[in-house]
């Protein structure tokens, strides 16, 4: 019984070896704790649906920890996130009609914020409606401006005070 036990022991500590962290796709890390699913929303550009149809279209337990995945595990969810334009429907993708090639795209990564940037000068640069309030650090979609979304110094009430009193000294002053 004590030898079972030993080699039990052994094969514990060996799953625990195996056990990865973190799991890097797409140069972001990724935590071996949470379920793939879920692990997978670390990377920009993929929710929770988006997630889960990639998981299911490889074969992998969404429930399975990111970290108890085989390292060819690991390799069919990063080639099933290459070709994820392939496996997800038109409606699901996160760039329809692209400006430049007028393809309908999935972009994930750092690549999707550098085609934001990318779209926000080019409406700068064209100089839209949307550029400019961009440009101007100004509520863009159309949001109320009167009183919310104010930035810089606040002008509080002892300030209003310190204002009024220097203003009647003032006063006084071209009075004499």
């Amino acid at each position: 019984m004590s030898e079972e036990a030993e080699k039990r022991e052994e094969e514990k500590e060996e799953e625990k070896e195996e056990f990865k962290h973190i799991v890097r796709i797409l140069d972001t890390d990724l935590d071996g704790k949470r379920s793939v699913a879920y692990s997978l929303c670390g990377v920009k550009g993929i929710g929770r649906r988006v997630a889960k149809v990639i998981v299911t279209s490889t074969g992998i337990d969404p429930r399975a920890k990111m970290g108890e995945l085989a390292d060819d595990e690991i390799e069919r969810l990063r080639s099933a996130i290459s070709s994820a334009e392939k496996r997800l429907p038109w409606w699901m993708l996160n760039r329809r009609k692209d400006l430049i090639s007028g393809d309908d795209k999935h972009i994930m990564g750092s690549d999707l914020m550098l085609k934001l940037r990318e779209d926000i000068n080019l409406l700068r640069k064209i100089r839209s409606y949307r550029g400019i309030r961009y440009e101007r650090g100004l509520k863009v979609r159309g949001q109320r401006t009167k009183s919310t979304g104010r930035k810089g110094l606040v002008v509080g009430v002892l300030r209003k005070k310190q204002l009024a009193a220097a203003a009647k000294a003032g006063g006084k002053r071209g009075g004499r």
